[in-house]
């Protein structure tokens, strides 16, 4: 076996072990979890739009709003954290508006600290958590492997050539399709009195999903690096790994907050909220 692929494989494998353990243990072990994927994405960030060597003040400041909100994510105050994302938000809007900061600066603030957040939220302390965060996992994964071996498989036109051009049509539908089938099994197992409501929102979120990973193949391709970061041994970045999980759990986030509101708060916890329990 070849020596670069024997390293993707075993850090693959040892990555695979540490998310789902932390999603299987949930409570401190998950929420220390999502704050470093977000503190990571935060300096892979930084480091692909330049801010950390061409804007420092800006950078430091924007470390300090992202420690700020992992802290508040390992302390499990998914208010508060979003209370200090709005927070450094606004400061980085100011930095753009009165000094002059790329625009990369807020755009950066909200990718790298909803993630932890919505990563945090959604798992949550409780059963209903580790189901919800699986089903997103499920949606995501299925989204990605199908995607890949359908749009091989078919071919066809390209889905957006100028950002992504190994990505095809085919692909992105029969990714949709696989998720929604992978998402209403889990669902099946986990909440059968919900399954009907899980095609729809996997469907969504594996729409997200691929969004999120055109979107990380826009960032690249503007600023011209082939990885995020050589983080990790073989597969490159943080980034590189998340970049559909990070849009599906912005999206799984905000349905389950809507749906919440819509109980009129009644739901235990984000993860019983998305669907309906």
């Amino acid at each position: 076996m070849h020596q670069e692929l024997r390293l993707r494989i075993i850090s693959g494998l040892i990555l695979a072990i540490l998310v789902l353990g932390a999603t299987w243990f949930g409570g401190l072990a998950f929420s220390v979890l999502s704050a470093l994927i977000g503190l990571l994405i935060y300096y892979e960030w930084s480091t692909i739009t330049r801010m950390r060597t061409e804007q420092p003040v800006a950078n430091a400041v924007g470390w300090i709003g992202q420690i700020a909100i992992a802290v508040a994510v390992v302390a499990g105050t998914v208010g508060y954290s979003l209370i200090l994302l709005i927070l450094f938000l606004a400061i980085a809007v100011g930095f753009v508006a009165l000094r002059n900061t790329s625009r990369w600066f807020p755009a950066g603030t909200v990718y790298a600290g909803l993630t932890g957040i919505a990563l945090s939220g959604i798992r949550g302390a409780d059963t209903l958590g580790l189901y919800a965060m699986l089903f997103v996992f499920a949606v995501v994964w299925a989204t990605d492997i199908l995607a890949y071996f359908v749009g091989r498989a078919i071919g066809g036109p390209k889905l957006a050539p100028k950002i992504s051009p190994g990505k095809t049509w085919s692909g992105a539908i029969g990714g949709a399709v696989s998720a929604v089938v992978a998402g209403s099994l889990v669902a099946y197992l986990a909440f059968p009195e919900s399954v009907l409501l899980a095609a729809p929102i996997a469907f969504i979120l594996s729409v997200c999903s691929q969004i999120g990973d055109l979107f990380e193949s826009f960032i690249k391709r503007r600023f011209g690096v082939k990885d995020s970061s050589r983080l990790i041994p073989g597969h490159g970045g943080v980034m590189d790994r998340v970049d559909g999980l990070i849009f599906a759990c912005f999206a799984a986030f905000l349905l389950a907050g809507l749906f919440s509101l819509i109980k009129g708060g009644e739901a235990t916890s984000l993860g019983a909220a998305l669907f309906g329990v």
